[in-house]
């Protein structure tokens, strides 16, 4: 088979399974390059983080007392919102702490949790990297409703969302209601996050929540034109990720995450050279 030639590009989905891992995993990076915008913004990448690892007690507890995952998920990231608010407020210790300290013990108890199972090693594996090849046609359903909420959500509360990215205090005389909106942004994260954990997994799903704003930035300024980038390579790195990791024979939701990853040190490097050739040559000083 060429390279790059109309069957190399198409024999990755030609099967319904594959047509699913691109819809499903097209949808979870059209939300989490909109809400990852934000989080590149903001700086609020670790505590994105956290919150990546945060939810994974609750996955693990609607496992074993047999309850829907989403809403497990949910109520766990509702919790590590809370512990890390209780930790910030009740002590002189930065929230870098209080984030570290929850994302941490979350994820022990997480584990902790899943070594309960009887198929330990499978759950395991599934929740913290996810199964690209295992999207359902539910699964598929809920992203579009994901997808849907997470646009809806970003245009109405876009003015807020960058006022507060840039100045909190301004974003409160305007009457912007900055600790509201700090909290919406939070649940959106959140929300993104939760749903797209079956597509590339609770430890990879971070790769395409801050890979593609986080190169569209490096290209563009306006935050707009940065969503829209960032959704458009973040769409292409699932199909890309899928086409790889076909022809490679490697993880599809592990290779999904890497490409943006490696995309952003691409553009990077892109950038630093024509700068650097860009720059005028030092005048030789006179005799």
């Amino acid at each position: 088979m060429n390279w790059l030639s109309a069957e190399w590009l198409t024999a990755p989905f030609e099967l319904g399974f594959q047509q699913r891992a691109l819809i499903g995993g097209s949808l979870a990076a059209i939300a989490l390059a909109l809400v990852g915008t934000w989080v590149v913004i903001r700086g609020m990448s670790f505590l994105g983080d956290a919150l990546v690892h945060g939810v994974v007690p609750g996955i693990a507890l609607a496992i074993l007392l047999d309850f829907n995952v989403l809403v497990g998920a949910m109520l766990a990231a509702v919790v590590m919102m809370l512990g890390i608010n209780l930790v910030h407020r009740q002590t002189s210790f930065s929230e870098d702490t209080s984030i570290g300290l929850l994302f941490v013990g979350m994820l022990g108890l997480g584990v902790i949790l899943i070594s309960r199972t009887d198929a330990f090693a499978g759950n395991l594996t599934e929740i913290l990297f996810g199964d690209a090849l295992g999207v359902t046609s539910a699964d598929i359903a809920m992203l579009g409703v994901l997808g849907a909420v997470t646009i809806v959500v970003s245009v109405l509360l876009y003015r807020p969302f960058l006022v507060l990215s840039f100045n909190e205090q301004k974003a409160q005389l305007l009457g912007l209601r900055p600790r509201l909106a700090h909290s919406a942004l939070l649940a959106l994260i959140a929300v993104a996050i939760i749903g797209s954990y079956q597509t590339v997994g609770t430890l990879l799903v971070f790769g395409l929540l801050v890979g593609p704003p986080a190169t569209a930035a490096l290209l563009v300024r306006r935050v707009p034109l940065i969503m829209g980038l960032a959704v458009v390579i973040g769409v292409l790195s699932v199909a890309v990720g899928l086409m790889v990791s076909y022809h490679a024979d490697t993880s599809g939701s592990a290779t999904i995450a890497v490409v943006p990853i490696a995309l952003f040190f691409v553009v990077l490097a892109g950038r630093s050279l024509r700068e650097r050739f860009a720059r005028p040559l030092p005048v030789a000083s006179q005799p």
